[in-house]
């Protein structure tokens, strides 16, 4: 059993599993340093980080907080190539991704049931459809007029050139009419790519791609892991298993967005399978910003809801889960487990509580990021300058496990525990 949760914690190590996201993990210690740097001068502590150890991407953590010195290992779990790999298609195919993931989000009955949750991510999902359809409008118009207009102008030059030579169009119209459709397509085509090309290249803005990619990679398999995904999964497992042998007081996995769901799987076959030591470091799990409804609710997630339910139950864990009523593109304060509908009577987990933007957060800064959504997703590993008893910082360099750190903590009074998934079976 975890160790006695009054005595401080001296030394962490922590798992970070980031979402669906093909950038470098370099850009998650940039994050760290940046904004627990912020933090520790707004909250009155020290942190400090440097290089990590070993062949893991990761950094080390030096803290004094409340009045304790601390030392944390983080190390990110990537699968950032198999997200690179998933993008890597043609604007073609994310046009024909586009229909099969309304397909099985539409036909499957997900999308109306999401929907019943939380209208945010769910705009959010719809987004991108929205976003490409209008793009390849935008591309046919533009393709259309310079098309029209190449041809206006070819008649032109050639009604000038006939009237030089006193004579009509009259003779060969045919084969005028012809030459005029000939060129109309090539330029209707090539001002078409041109567009779509040219939104593709600036898709750091738009991002329309990227979430395509992102709900069409859960969508493939209706809700069921890749098998380069499940073996990646297998990977995070071992790490995790190797760190509750080690001289620690905590092993902190923690699930951003689409990471959440992988870390729900890897805790869940840690347990199963026995490797969790009885007098070992203490497990926790901090779930944040989860969109696991977005696979749970999918026909094929048995894997997952098996997970939830086996996880939601266990002693060997503990599982906070924190989203935000301000981040649209998270499931905020839905229960992942009862939303899915595969609570057990015995449900212990996990603790639901809002990161609540709008009290955390200063009225001007809160104002700077209210629209920024894609940031806001993010706001969970940042600062907060009027911060509440949510510190991301403190949960992963500070002296308290994170289960002692809630232990008198009720859940958010506006969290939505209703069973709302249409699918609840579970892996044999």
């Amino acid at each position: 059993m975890p160790r006695d949760p009054s005595q401080p914690v001296r030394r962490r190590r922590v798992f970070y599993i980031p979402g669906y996201d093909p950038i470098h993990p370099r850009r998650y210690r940039e994050l760290y340093r940046k904004e627990s740097a912020e933090q520790a001068a707004i909250s009155d502590y020290d942190i400090a980080l440097t290089p990590g150890t070993g062949d893991h991407y990761g950094w080390h953590v030096d803290a004094a907080i409340e009045g304790h010195q601390v030392s944390a290992d983080v190390e990110v779990l990537i699968w950032s190539d198999i997200v690179r790999d998933s993008m890597a298609t043609s604007i073609a195919a994310t046009y024909l991704q586009l229909v099969r993931t309304a397909w099985v989000y539409i036909s499957s009955g997900a999308l109306r049931r999401l929907m019943w949750l939380r209208k945010g991510p769910v705009i959010a999902a719809l987004y991108p459809v929205g976003m490409l359809v209008l793009q390849l409008l935008l591309a046919l118009l533009f393709g259309y007029l310079l098309g029209s207009v190449a041809s206006n102008a070819f008649f032109a030059v050639a009604a000038w050139v006939y009237e030089l030579f006193d004579a009509t169009m009259n003779t060969g119209h045919w084969a005028w009419v012809g030459l005029g459709r000939v060129l109309f397509w090539p330029l209707f085509l090539a001002g078409a790519m041109f567009v779509l090309r040219w939104c593709k290249a600036r898709d750091g803005k738009f991002y329309a791609y990227y979430l395509m990619h992102d709900y069409a990679f859960t969508a493939k398999m209706r809700g069921a892991n890749p098998p380069e995904l499940e073996a990646r999964m297998a990977v995070f497992t071992e790490a995790i298993a190797a760190a509750m042998s080690d001289n620690v007081e905590e092993v902190l996995v923690v699930g951003h967005s689409s990471g959440a769901h992988l870390a729900v799987s890897c805790l869940a076959d840690l347990i199963r399978a026995g490797r969790v030591p009885a007098n070992g470091p203490a497990l926790s799990f901090l779930s944040l910003g989860q969109v696991v409804p977005m696979i749970s609710f999918l026909p094929w997630a048995d894997r997952l809801r098996a997970d939830l339910h086996y996880l939601s139950q266990r002693d060997e864990v503990t599982w906070v889960d924190i989203t935000a009523p301000g981040d649209g593109c998270a499931f905020a304060l839905c229960d992942p487990v009862a939303v899915s509908g595969v609570a057990p009577a015995n449900q212990r987990w996990p603790l639901v509580i809002s990161a609540a933007f709008t009290q955390t957060l200063s009225p001007a800064r809160w104002k700077a990021l209210r629209w920024r959504f894609f940031r806001l997703h993010f706001q969970y590993l940042c600062a907060f300058d009027r911060p509440g008893d949510y510190d991301y910082f403190k949960i992963t360099a500070g002296p308290q496990l994170l289960g002692a750190r809630y232990a008198n903590r009720a859940p958010s009074k506006s969290r939505i525990d209703v069973p709302a998934s249409c699918y609840t079976s579970m892996a044999a």
